[in-house]
Parts: structure tokens; sequence; C-alpha cells
């Protein structure tokens, strides 16, 4: 026994650590020998100024807190101000500091949830708030839901001139459902219609907020905005954490950098968590290094530690390298700690309910555009790819989305930001197939529906997704909405006058009628007064069918569509008159037909190039005439069985483009 304490003892004494090479290795001495160790995280780094003073901050003195509203009712803007008052950015710099991607400045809306941190001093007190600006469309609400998670309250903010929209009510439920302290906030009140005492009687009769709380301001000018964040300080809650605790932290979002690989946004729950940690994920079980540590501040500033209450960012050396890893809504807590820390109830990931067939315009760019798709999901995974092929296209890709904006979006950003030529075909939605012999199966690709003629025998029944949409408007549009409604087979749930000239009335829609540019026709019905928010509704028993276009006999695979039997007639006749403009005429006769199963729906035909024969003829010899027409004929039956229709790739790019 003695003999192996002095052994230890002798160890002991003869390691001795030298000081971190600039190299970023590790040297030490054991004995005569030399060893040389890797240094993957350093975890001593000098104080900033900065961040000597939020580490005088306590956890009652952070505020974490989020701004919700409809698509352009000021959230940026409002942000931008809030920055330049705490300091954190310089005034009149940069407009839209948060919205940091070319196709979010260029519509002015916001897409993905960004985040910042501000150093506020209230009665003479340091208060460390955190921002999170987030999207006002519909389509992305898995942001805003995920948003909420990582704060205790929100500003509610509502244009003056607009008043409460569908967006509004949508987020107003949304918070309430989680808890969060709402502060109303009404922007917009230097424009010459804005109306706030209307827009306060709105607030108060449909979410029974107090409107003597509100605040009045105009994010644009400036006016008022300096009484926001007291009203932060002493309406939101502060964070509960327990730094004592094992460390608990929440992914609220990730994104891609190509240096750094993958960039965590963790909400510390408990604990805390510095450079050189080792930490575990509780959805993949996946240990890794943390390499930093930091806050937005606006741009990601490294911070010594992160400690409960607060919100930042970390990433891995070695880094992250599949952004598939990042689950959102998962717990990481250190090695060692699992046992004592619950997971945080997680997220649902968010469900494609749009789907589209993309194909490069040149078969010759389709590894360079395979390149851009799997760059973009690095950064947006509620993106869904499958490889697909296609007779008339080549090779392309199916693409899962949100909705119609966050398509359209994918493919400005892929043109802007990649240089990507692409053809996107109409946006389909995912249906649910019943065999008779109970399997139940989603089919998001036309060209795997069953068709009438082959499996109707097979099939039970077929179901489509539905979707509850809130349509807000004034009141004299009231009569326009419900015939659009009507037209698009909506079913009516609840009709509501929240005041004297607003109308809120909900619908059940089928989803494939929603894709089918019901907003622009409803901002077109309405002009431009109406809003509109919708939620998944589940699937329901309907009568569809796939409709076919035939050049020929021979379908065209690009361009079949699942479409209700009431518009089978209809879009039928539209598809084959479109069709036809855009298909050149051959040297034999085209047939363009619109086909449900075995039953033609609509044709056209165009009409083959014609040589005249009988131009040498004299004008009297008639057998002779009819022997070269009959022979011109069997010419041409011929000629029709062995060619076939050479169609463009322009054509269906026009066939294809809105």
């Amino acid at each position: 026994m003695r003999s192996c304490v002095r052994t230890a003892r002798s160890l002991l004494q003869g390691w001795r650590t030298h000081a971190v090479r600039p190299n970023g290795f590790t040297l030490t001495r054991f004995g005569h020998e030399r060893i040389v160790l890797r240094r993957y995280a350093q975890a001593f780094r000098a104080q900033s100024d900065l961040e000597k003073r939020i580490a005088q901050i306590p956890i009652d003195r952070y505020r974490n807190f989020c701004i919700v509203a409809h698509v352009d009712h000021g959230k940026s803007t409002l942000s931008d101000r809030l920055l330049e008052l705490t300091g954190t950015i310089q005034p009149g710099g940069n407009k839209q500091i948060l919205d940091k991607l070319d196709v979010e400045r260029e519509r002015g809306i916001t897409v993905k949830a960004q985040t910042c941190t501000m150093i506020y001093n209230y009665k003479g007190d340091d208060y460390l708030l955190h921002l999170v600006d987030t999207p006002g469309h519909v389509d992305f609400r898995a942001e805003v839901s995920r948003s909420y998670a990582s704060c205790g309250g929100a500003l509610l903010l509502v244009d003056a001139s607009q008043g409460v929209q569908a967006q509004t009510v949508a987020n107003f439920y949304l918070a309430f459902a989680q808890g969060l302290t709402l502060v109303p906030v009404i922007n917009k009140i230097d424009l010459p219609h804005a109306d706030p005492p209307r827009v306060l009687e709105q607030m108060r009769d449909t979410f029974e907020l107090d409107p003597e709380k509100a605040i009045l301001v105009s994010a644009k000018t400036g006016i008022n905005v300096e009484a926001l964040l007291p009203s932060v300080v002493e309406l939101i809650p502060h964070p509960v954490g327990d730094l004592a605790k094992p460390l608990r932290l929440l992914l609220v979002d990730s994104w891609y950098d190509v240096y750094k690989g993958v960039v965590l946004l963790v909400r510390i729950f408990d604990g805390q968590v510095r450079a050189g940690d080792t930490v575990r994920s509780f959805a993949t079980g996946l240990k890794y290094i943390v390499g930093e540590v930091g806050i937005m501040h606006p741009d990601q500033t490294p911070q010594t530690v992160l400690k409960a209450g607060q919100v930042g960012y970390i990433h891995f050396n070695p880094g992250m390298k599949k952004s598939q890893e990042a689950k959102v809504g998962d717990t990481y807590t250190t090695v060692g700690s699992e046992k004592l820390v619950e997971p945080y109830p997680g997220f649902e990931e968010p469900k494609s309910m749009v789907f589209v067939a993309a194909f490069p315009v040149d078969q010759d760019n389709y590894e360079h555009m395979e390149e851009s798709i799997q760059q973009y999901i690095l950064n947006d995974r509620s993106v869904t790819v499958q490889k697909e092929s296609s007779d008339a296209l080549g090779a392309g890709w199916r693409l899962g989305f949100l909705g119609t904006l966050h398509c359209s979006v994918f493919e400005d950003r892929l043109r802007q930001e990649h240089g990507a030529s692409i053809i996107i075909t109409p946006p389909s939605v995912p249906f649910k197939v019943v065999w008779k012999d109970g399997i139940e199966q989603i089919i998001s690709n036309p060209n795997d529906f069953p068709d009438q003629d082959k499996h109707h025998m097979n099939v039970a029944e077929v179901h489509e997704p539905y979707v509850s949409a809130t349509i807000t408007f004034p009141d004299e549009y009231l009569g326009k909405i419900i015939e659009l409604c009507e037209a698009n087979r909506g079913i009516q749930k609840e009709l509501t006058f929240f005041t004297a000239t607003q109308v809120i009335l909900k619908y059940d829609l089928p989803l494939s009628h929603l894709v089918d540019d019901f907003f622009g026709k409803l901002k077109g019905a309405t002009k431009g007064y109406a809003s509109l928010d919708y939620e998944d509704a589940g699937f329901r028993k309907s009568n569809i069918s796939k409709l076919n276009l035939l050049v020929n006999g021979a379908p065209v695979d690009a361009v079949s569509r699942i479409l209700h039997q009431s518009q089978l007639d209809r879009v039928g006749r539209a598809w084959v008159e479109k069709f036809k403009e855009h298909v050149d005429r051959q040297m034999f006769e085209v047939v363009i037909q619109a086909a449900v199963g075995r039953r033609i729906v609509a044709r056209a035909t165009i009409k083959p190039y014609r040589k005249d024969v009988l131009a040498k003829l004299h004008a009297s010899d008639l057998s002779r005439r009819r022997k070269l027409l009959e022979k011109q004929k069997e010419g041409r039956k011929k000629l029709r069985a062995v060619g076939s229709v050479v169609i463009e790739q322009e054509a269906f790019q026009s066939f294809l483009a809105k």
C-alpha cells in the first residue's frame, strides 16, 4: 500500500505544465518525457468592459422579450429605435439592422427571427434586455413559437392606421397560450390617417387588454419610443434560473457558418456554460466541446460565460458539421449531469404544407444547383428535399415548404445568393390515400397519385388537407369575401363584428385552394384591406382525381395535377389552350388532351406544316391529283406513328410561369 502511495506522489511531482504556446498547443513534461497535446478550446480570455458590466447584473434585472405583429406593422423599424436608444448601434446608420438577408431588405419583410442583447440603464441600475424581432407572415409561425420559448413577454404591435389584423389575433392567442406577459403598443401614430382611439377600442374588445397600458409610438420618427423600455422593465417578468444547478440549456435556433460550423442560439435555464465545457444533447446523445460562447450585440460578441436567464450563442470546437444534429427544442447539459437534468419539453418540427418540383433550366448546371440547395437548407431546415426526375424536364428535386411565401423567398434567395436559374412547377399539397387493405399513405408528388383507370379498384377513399383561415377586413367587403370563400369550397365557421366597421370571418378551406393564389385574389377583392391567417385543420375525405396532360396520347409528367372533381373541367380546358400556345408546329398533327383516367376533359389540335404537292399539276388531271393526295396522307400517318413531338424547354418554362 505504501509503495503505491509513493509511486503516485512521485508521478504527481514529475508532472509540470508549461504556458500555452501561440500556435494553440499545450506542452507538458512528464518525468523525462515531453508530451504535446492539442488544445481544442481555450477556456480563459480577458474580460472586456462590456462583459464586466454584464457580470454585475443579477438575474432579477434580466428581461427577455419579443416583438410580434402582423406583416408590415413596423417591427424591424421599432427594433432599430430600441437598439439606438440603448447605444447598441449608432443612430442614423443601417436601416433594419436585424434583417440580414437581401430578400428581407428588398421585400420589407422578416423571414427569420433575429435576436439582440442590449444594456439599458433605468433609475441608476443596469438591465440586460434580450430582444427578438419575429416574422409577421403566417408561413413563418414556427419562428414565432420558437421565439416565445426564450422570452418572458412580448410587445404586441398594432398599426394605428390598419388596426388589429389576422396575424395580430393569431400571435395574441399563441402568446396567451404560453403564458407570456403582453404589452400593447400602437405604432405609426404620425400617419395622417392614423386612428389610435379606434385601434385601442379594437384591442380592448378583441383581446381584453387595458387601453390605458398601451404605449403610442412612431417607430419611424422616434416619437415616444423612449417610453417603451421602462414599460418592458416594469411589466415583463424576469427569467427564473439557478446558477448552482447543473447546466440546462434549450436550443432555440441554429444557423450555419462556413468557419465555425453550426452555431446554436440557446436560452440558459439553469447553471452556466463556458468555453472548454463538454456538453451532451438529449435528442441525439452526441457530445461536443464548447469552443466559444457569446451574445448578439448586435453581431456575435464573445463572452467568458453564459449564465442562467441569458440568451446567447455557442459553437463547438471541433465544430458541429451537420445542421440536422441541431434539433430545435433540444436540451443540452454538461456530461455527467444527464440524470440530474429534466429535458425541456421540445417543439414539433414544422411540417411542409406546399410541395413543388424544381429543375435547372440547363441540365449542365445540375451539380451547381444541388450544391446551392444544400447550402440553403443548412440555414433553413424547414425545407424538405427529395430527388426527382421528369421525362420532360430532366433531373430535379421535389421541395417541401411551409407556405407559398416561403417557396417564393426560397426561389428569390437561390437566384440572388447563388445565381441559379430554376424552373418551378405549380405548388401542390400532400394528400392521404386510404387503400382497401387499410394502409394509409401520404402522397406529395402528383406522379405517385393512383390513376383512376389503373388503381381506383384498390383505393377506399382519398383525404385532402384543410386549414382554418381567419380573415379580417372592413365590413363593406363582406359580400365579396363570402363569395370568394364559397367559390373555393370554404365552410363558414364564424362571423364576428369586433368593431362597428371591422369583421373577423373564420372559414375552413381546402389547402389546395389556399396555395392557388387565394391570398392574391383576396387582396384584389378588398383593394388590399383584408388580412389572412391560417392554421392546419387536418385531413378530410374528398372527391379527388389526377388530371394528366397528354401530347399525342403520351402523358407529360411535369405538369400533372391533383384536383377536386369540381375543378377538373375548368382547369383542363385552360391548360390545353395555354399549352397549345407554347408547342411548336410539327410535320404531323399534334393532339393535346387533358384527361382524367380514360375520360378526355378537353382537346386541342395543332395543324401540321403542309407541302403543296399539287403545285406542279395541270388543273384537269384529277386521277393524278387524287393519287398524290392519298400518298401524302399515307406518309403523314407513317410520320405520326414513328415521329415524337419535340417540346422545347422554353415551352415548359413559359407554360409553368405565373
